[in-house]
């Protein structure tokens, strides 16, 4: 039997949606330029985010999986959240990884920050490594998250990442430099 594609979803018509929990809305004019063309730009302005490459004694890594709403399906990815106003993003890093793991550690390392989505986005994304992490509580997790805890080998993460089940962008960034860091300490 041959399958035919399903035909695109044309959107016809769109309206400003409610304020939104995680963002505030701004729409900026913007002037090209270029040729002095005006536009309307979207602007989400948010709150720093972090994510978090925790490594165990064994060499595991701690990953979480969860539904995400945007792709409508449960994701493989390291645990991430956001940084509460006033805290640091270290601390943001350590609270989220006891959190949403249960793990926690005393050797963290920075590998650095970047723009999240800077098309539309004000904040960053703060990269943590977090070496000889181990369970030390249970998870203590918001209302709206459902999330299982999983460990895997860098060979297992790998097999993850090539068969597209590890797809967001900003884990695997922070793996990538995790990894650079790696091939760099055994050099």
């Amino acid at each position: 039997m041959k399958t035919i594609p399903q035909l695109p979803w044309e959107c016809t018509q769109s309206e400003p949606g409610p304020t939104i929990p995680l963002f505030r809305v701004r729409y900026d004019w913007m002037r090209n330029p270029r040729n002095g063309a005006s536009l309307k730009a979207l602007i989400l302005e948010g709150g720093d985010w972090v994510n978090i490459a925790a490594i165990t004694p064994s060499e595991q890594i701690v990953i979480v999986r969860q539904f995400r709403f945007g792709v409508g399906k449960t994701t493989t990815e390291i645990p991430a959240g956001l940084v509460e106003p006033g805290e640091s993003p270290l601390a943001a890093a350590q609270r989220e990884l006891r959190e949403e793991t249960g793990y926690t550690s005393n050797e963290w390392v920075s590998l650095g920050s970047v723009d999240a989505n800077s098309a539309f986005l004000n904040n960053q994304c703060h990269l943590w490594l977090a070496r000889n992490a181990r369970p030390t509580s249970s998870t203590a997790l918001d209302a709206s998250e459902d999330i299982q805890v999983d460990l895997l080998s860098l060979a297992e993460l790998k097999t993850e990442i090539r068969a597209g089940r590890v797809s967001n962008s900003l884990s695997l960034l922070t793996l990538h430099k995790v990894f650079n860091l790696q091939e760099k300490d055994e050099k």
